[in-house]
């Protein structure tokens, strides 16, 4: 069971909700990578669409990034104790 909560867990997820994460992530990578393809074909269409996407699993990944689990738990809020 813990090659499916493991890493999760390190990002502060259940398996589910990473499950979720990755699903997001991974729909909205195939998504824009088809525009940039039809955007390099066609210079007129899609000509924000990568850099917005990029600019939107940025703010997922990174500004709204989970504390880990065991970090929460242990009450240090996602830092070393010191």
């Amino acid at each position: 069971m813990s090659l499916f909560t493991d890493h999760p867990a390190t990002v502060g997820e259940t398996y589910l909700q990473h499950m979720g994460s990755a699903n997001f992530f991974g729909s909205r990578m195939i998504l824009a990578g088809l525009a940039c393809m039809l955007h390099g074909l066609l210079p007129f269409v899609f000509t924000k669409t990568g850099s917005e996407t990029i600019e939107l699993l940025y703010q997922h990944m990174v500004t709204r990034r989970r504390q880990p689990i065991a970090a929460k738990d242990a009450g240090l809020g996602g830092r070393a104790a010191a």
